[in-house]
């Protein structure tokens, strides 16, 4: 597929120094290897500065140790797939011109020839195609070296500037899933979940950590090996395991394959390394190749994988199926880019965070099963778009959550697993231009935006502080009451704070919060709605009052089956009350709480009480009061509040101590007539968001497949009219045949959801 996309640049080349050797250009089309291919008959060696010229397709066939110095590609450089094949360059520049430059970073500004009349092909570097990945058993290899002279800042480097970039190995059937059976101590073999398919002995594996809690506490719990042996689902690992991985029930570790046959690294991962970014109008998508050793640290922009200012001209691209680890810098960085669909990638070993959107106005990309391992701490980085951003080592960060996040586990991350983060300060008012549904931008407070679906996502073990991070730092803004936040079937387990809810408006359907030691922590209910939620074996303050020590609720807390399991109290209550009620509105309401294996052999145990901390004097008129719902039959509610609360000074004989609801600082009193609250009614006007991520020709049909993302549901996709088959759950993926004559073809393809909103954008694609 060819998307008909192409960027007009000025001519100007770089300064070329007297020393230099002369530019290396292409004769015409052919083999590398070949003589012919070249001016002057000369193959390209060690040193060489060599410029692939417009309309030349050039097959890079050999396997050669020589360091070509810079490689400027404005024809085609396609890599056999056939063969081994290895690559060691300083820079590869994939950009329209006849000029040799070695600027690493920012793109050149190249003039159209012919008096900006002629239209220039697209420059393409192809290291296997999606029709054709580098063969099964073959490698691909691209070396990235420091070659003396170059800006260290910015090279070495694979810089993608209005050109097409395309990597794909074999695919994986799973890149990475989760543990079948437990792994003990010892162990040379692990059960996978499953059958895989494209793993193979040699491959390198990790086997992610499951116990935090346990004596290692300081070191990594993921364990690296390499498979000697396949059989079923069962993997031979080359050395025994020197930890215990769970493999059973709810909780369980993952198994991930680090190894592609298209590999893109750093020559020397201890001195300077490589990055990897594409620009504005670029194309092309990555699929099952490996990108190790790459990030330079603590530079801004140089990331291992990085979509920079591309907006929706790379609307179409995918970052699929890939390994990135050991990178100094990021693993996937998408920067002011939207519409980019990044699914099933493996990241093990960053500084800073994983996956990251970088400066809060990227909308519409689709993270659906990543796996993040192992995102370090960091420094802020010079000059970085948004000054509150620590780089503390998020597993996935953001700023705008116009986004999609599905299926996406995160673990042993130093300090976040998911962290959304919005925090103004003096010298930044959070005002962007944010793209609109219709196409247009406006200025928006990204803090006021929901998210597009986050949903099947998962937290463990972690040395850091937190599993998911909802909006610290927000200062209580969020979206309207119609337009909330909805959180779907999160899983946080064996971290030390589960989930830190700080957004207003909030839908919470299915939490599981087990073996952490604080639960649902310093949150800001405002209209918090939660529907079944777990916490199991939390032992410190798995319902945690309002924001922590300064116990204040804004508004509604509504729970809705509420069950705590194997939790040890400690002296510690349950669910704690909060002090003060500034708005007058805060209140929780609770129904089906439900304690199971619940003890504690220190003190007084309650299930709604003050529980410790620093807790000044209510200031307010009225206190916090606790309802939970039919406790004394249907239709009875029992009504707690603190000992401290005006209510119970003003009528304290019309409460009583009753263990073990209360505690030695609450009172309870039966109540009826009380309405369970019913969350306002959301509003679905956002439509559909899609992309198309592939299309194949073949004997006069085209397949287009793709992948639509919404806040609800989808009702249907239409590629030039026709219906597409879902092929996963509620599109996220689809496929559909159309007829297609010889030539060019347009197609639009367009959703809609159950709500009756149509997108109104179409993802358009030029087929030739």
């Amino acid at each position: 597929m060819r998307l008909a996309v192409f960027v007009s640049l000025t001519l100007a080349a770089s300064p070329v120094l007297a020393a230099d050797p002369p530019v290396i250009r292409s004769a015409s089309g052919g083999r590398w290897s070949d003589t012919a291919t070249w001016a002057g008959g000369q193959v390209p060696g060690a040193g060489s500065r060599v410029l692939i010229r417009d309309g030349h397709r050039v097959e890079y066939d050999v396997k050669s140790d020589a360091v070509v110095r810079g490689l400027n590609i404005a024809g085609t450089l396609a890599f056999a797939t056939d063969r081994d094949t290895l690559l060691n360059v300083g820079l590869i520049k994939i950009q329209p011109g006849d000029a040799y430059s070695e600027d690493g970073f920012d793109c050149d500004e190249h003039a159209m020839p012919g008096g900006g009349g002629a239209t220039l092909a697209r420059p393409e570097l192809l290291v296997g195609t999606p029709d054709a990945p580098v063969a099964s058993g073959k490698s691909a290899v691209i070396r990235l070296h420091y070659v003396p002279g170059m800006n260290k800042e910015t090279c070495p480097a694979i810089v993608c500037c209005g050109g097409r970039m395309e990597m794909h190995g074999q695919p994986l059937s799973r890149t990475w899933l989760k543990l079948g059976a437990a792994a003990k101590v010892g162990d040379t073999a692990v059960t996978l979940a499953e059958s895989v398919t494209g793993w193979k002995v040699g491959d390198r594996v990790i086997v992610t950590g499951t116990q935090a809690h346990g004596p290692a506490k300081t070191e990594s719990l993921t364990e690296e090996r390499t498979i000697t042996a396949l059989d079923g689902t069962t993997l031979t690992l080359d050395t025994p395991l020197k930890m215990a991985h769970a493999g059973t029930g709810d909780h369980r570790g993952e198994v991930a394959n680090l190894s592609r046959n298209v590999v893109v690294e750093s020559a020397d991962p201890a001195g300077v390394r490589g990055h990897t970014m594409y620009h504005k109008g670029s194309a092309g998508s990555l699929t099952y190749a490996e990108f190790r050793h790459l990030g330079k640290k603590n530079i801004l922009g140089k990331y291992a994988i990085h979509f920079h200012l591309c907006r929706d001209t790379m609307r179409g691209s995918s970052v699929v199926g890939n390994s990135i680890w050991d990178s100094d810098n990021r693993w996937l960085t998408i920067h002011g880019t939207d519409y980019l669909v990044a699914r099933d990638n493996v990241g093990y070993k960053s500084i800073g965070h994983g996956f990251f959107l970088e400066d809060g106005t990227e909308v519409y990309n689709v993270l659906d099963r990543n796996l993040a391992i192992g995102a370090r701490a960091g420094k802020r980085l010079p000059k970085q778009v948004l000054p509150f951003d620590a780089n503390e080592g998020a597993g996935f960060w953001w700023t705008c959550s116009l986004n999609a996040f599905t299926r996406n586990v995160a673990a042993e991350c130093d300090q976040y697993g998911f962290r959304f983060e919005a925090t103004p300060t003096s010298a930044l008012k959070l005002s962007f231009p944010i793209r609109r549904a219709d196409g247009t931008r406006k200025e928006t407070d990204p803090r006021t935006l929901p998210f597009v679906r986050f949903e099947d996502n998962e937290v463990h073990t972690s040395h850091g502080l937190y599993g998911v991070n909802l909006g610290e730092g927000v200062n209580r803004v969020g979206p309207d009451a119609r337009h909330p936040f909805v959180v779907k079937n999160l899983k946080i387990w064996d971290v030390h704070y589960g989930f830190r809810p700080q957004v207003p408006n909030l839908r919470v359907e299915n939490l599981t919060l087990h073996r952490v030691a604080y639960g649902v922590y310093h949150p800001n209910y405002d209209a918090h709605y939660y529907k079944n939620v777990l916490i199991s074996q939390t032992n410190t303050e798995p319902f945690n009052r309002g924001h922590d020590d300064l116990s204040v609720q804004y508004g509604l807390l509504v729970v809705d089956v509420l069950t705590f399991d194997g939790c040890r109290s400690g002296g510690m209550p349950l669910i704690q009350i909060s002090d003060d009620n500034p708005t007058g509105a805060g209140e929780t309401h609770l129904r089906n709480v439900k304690t199971v294996n619940w003890s504690d052999t220190s003190r007084e145990k309650a299930v709604v009480n003050l529980g410790g901390g620093p807790r000044p004097q209510p200031k307010f008129a009225k206190g916090v009061p606790v309802y939970l719902h039919d406790w004394f039959g249907p239709g009875r509610a029992a009504l707690v509040v603190s000992i401290r609360s005006p209510e119970f000074k003003t009528e304290p004989t019309r409460f009583r101590k009753e263990a073990p609801l209360t505690g030695d600082e609450s009172r309870v009193a039966e109540v009826t007539g009380i309405p369970f609250p019913q969350p306002p009614e959301v509003v679905d006007d956002l439509p559909p968001a899609t992309v198309v991520t592939r299309v194949v020709r073949s004997n006069g049909k085209l397949t287009v497949r793709g992948t639509t993302v919404d806040d609800g549901q989808v009702r249907h996709v239409r590629v030039n009219g026709q219906e597409a088959k879902a092929t996963a759950a509620n599109f996220a993926e689809w496929e559909v045949t159309l007829d297609a004559p010889s030539g060019p073809v347009q197609l639009a393809a367009v959703s809609e959801d159950v709500a009756g909103n149509v997108e109104q954008t179409p993802m358009r694609v030029t087929v030739k």
